[in-house]
This record gives C-alpha cells, sequence and structure tokens, in this order.
C-alpha cells in the first residue's frame, strides 16, 4: 500500500480496511449510543421531596404514618385515566430506590411493582417500580416532621425519573386525614366514656335517692309501728271496763245525777276525763257520762 492510501485508511480491530473518516463518524456514533446510557444508568435518586410538620405527638404521626404505609395504595398517581386510584403498593422495611437512611427519626417504605408510566413522575416511561419513603423525625412533644420522597425506577432502562411533588403532597394530605380521624375518633371516644360517666352519675344519684327514699319509707314504717303501739299503749291506759255487774252512767259526776244508760258488765270505755273519785268516760256507742271510779278496771 502506498504512502497517500495509508494516509486515508487503516485496519480495523477485525482485519477490514476502513477508510479514516468513516472511522471517525463510527466512533462518534458509538459515544452518542452509549451516552444516554451513563446518563440514565442510575438506579438510585434523592429527591428534594416534600415535608410536614404535624401538631400532633410522634406516636400519633406514626399510627397515621404506619396506616398509610400499610394501605396499598401509591396517592397521588395513576397508570390509566379510567384507574384514578393506583393500589397494589406493599409496605417493605428497604429498598434499593433510596440510598439507605442515615439520619434522624424513623423511616418506613411503600413500593408498587409493574407501575406503567405512572403520571406525575417527570418524563416516566416504560413499566417499573415507583417507590415512597416516609421519614418521621420527632420535633417535640407535641410536635413531629414527616419528610416524603417518591421516585420511579424503569425496570428495563433502569432510568430513575423523580416526583414532581404531588405524590409526596397527596401521602402527606393522606397522613393528615388519619391524623384527623384518630382525632375525631379519640374525641368520639371521649364524648362516649362523658356520656357513660353521666349516665353512671344519674343511675348512682337515682340509686342513692332510691335508697334514701327506701330508708326514709323503712323510718316512716317503723315510725308508724311505734307510734300505733304508743296508741295501743296509750289506748290500754285509757280504756277500762265496766265491773260485775255493771253501773248506770250518770250525766254528772254525782250518785243522784241523772242516769243517762246502764252499761252490763265488761263492757270496754275510754276514759277521758280523771278526778278523785268519777271518770268521765265514752262508750263504744259514742256516749259520754260519768261513772264511778271503783266501778271500773282496767284491761286484761
Amino acid at each position: 500500500m502506498n504512502r497517500g492510501m495509508s494516509k486515508n485508511f487503516h485496519f480495523g480491530s477485525a482485519g477490514f480496511l476502513i477508510h479514516r473518516p468513516f472511522s471517525i463518524v463510527l466512533s462518534i456514533l458509538s459515544v452518542a449510543v452509549l451516552l444516554p446510557v451513563c446518563i440514565h444508568s442510575k438506579e438510585t435518586l434523592t429527591t428534594a421531596g416534600v415535608v410536614r410538620e404535624f401538631n400532633a405527638p410522634a406516636e400519633e404521626v406514626r399510627q397515621a404514618v404506619i396506616a398509610v404505609v400499610h394501605d396499598q395504595i401509591v396517592h397521588g398517581t395513576m397508570i390509566f385515566d379510567k384507574e384514578p386510584v393506583l393500589t397494589g403498593a406493599e409496605a417493605v422495611d428497604s429498598t434499593p430506590l433510596f440510598d439507605p437512611w442515615t439520619g434522624p427519626g424513623e423511616v418506613y417504605y411503600k413500593i408498587r411493582k409493574n407501575a406503567i408510566a405512572p403520571r406525575h413522575f417527570k418524563d416516566s416511561a416504560d413499566q417499573g417500580t415507583i417507590a415512597v419513603r416516609y421519614i418521621l423525625v420527632p420535633v417535640d412533644a407535641d410536635r413531629t416532621r414527616v419528610k416524603v420522597d417518591a421516585v420511579y425506577l424503569e425496570a428495563s432502562h433502569r432510568v430513575a425519573h423523580d416526583s414532581d411533588g404531588t405524590v409526596e403532597k397527596t401521602e402527606l394530605n393522606e397522613i393528615k386525614d388519619h391524623l384527623e380521624a384518630m382525632e375525631e375518633e379519640a374525641a368520639a371516644a371521649a364524648d362516649a366514656r362523658r356520656r357513660q360517666q353521666s349516665a353512671e352519675l344519674v343511675r348512682q344519684s337515682f340509686l342513692r335517692q332510691r335508697e334514701d327514699e327506701t330508708s326514709r319509707l323503712a323510718n316512716a314504717q317503723s315510725a308508724e309501728k311505734d307510734l300505733e303501739q304508743q296508741i295501743k299503749a296509750l289506748h290500754q291506759e285509757l280504756e277500762r271496763r265496766v265491773k260485775s255487774p255493771g253501773a248506770d252512767l250518770k250525766a254528772a259526776p254525782f250518785r243522784s245525777a241523772a242516769t243517762l244508760q246502764p252499761l252490763a258488765a265488761s263492757t270496754n270505755v275510754l276514759v277521758l276525763i280523771v278526778t278523785s273519785h268519777w271518770l268521765g268516760i265514752e262508750t263504744p256507742e259514742g256516749q259520754r257520762g260519768w261513772l264511778p271510779l271503783e266501778a271500773l278496771e282496767p284491761l286484761p
């Protein structure tokens, strides 16, 4: 081969004779083909994420976050217009789509495999996996900060796409809704306890009132019984019986007074007036008069 030909041709690695300008073009095309692969070969992506602070203790926020992590939904995205909710997600302990978390707080993950070009992930295409990360950091006793990140990784090209923020905001809204639902449940439970306590107080008051009334009734019955016994004792003291063979009921405490009626022996009379020698009495028929003291005797 002459010197002029050696300036424009060279042998390739397989021994073929290649024109030098064509070799240069081929090299450029090779770089152009390889360049996108080099740029988009990253399989993990650190996103800006969205941060929100909740006015609630860490334990309450943790319950809300765990509920959202396990709800099997990636909120704020979809893969088909006719299916506005992207279901089929699962909670996982970790995912290679995010670098291991070494910062403060607690971290939770949720992934959805086989998602086809999901909405709200920048330039998403093909089929791949969505990963959502939740980072929970207590601020103080009554405030808790939550950061949410979301990424999408194409399965075939291994190209990662970060979210435009819609997924993160929607997931945080779900956490807020769970917190509000928990607060409403707690308020309803507290209200139920108050109503139950109020009902219990009313019941106890009613029981005390009934016990008081029962006690008053028992006291009244006892007093009535005592009064009956006193009346009976008083009657026994005031009642007398006419001695045999009987006596005449006088109109006045004098033997010479007019006789109102004769009283047979053993007739019970009620003593109304007591004098030294005469007793003013009343018969069972209501006739009043006087009898000599010695004409009467106590009841047996």
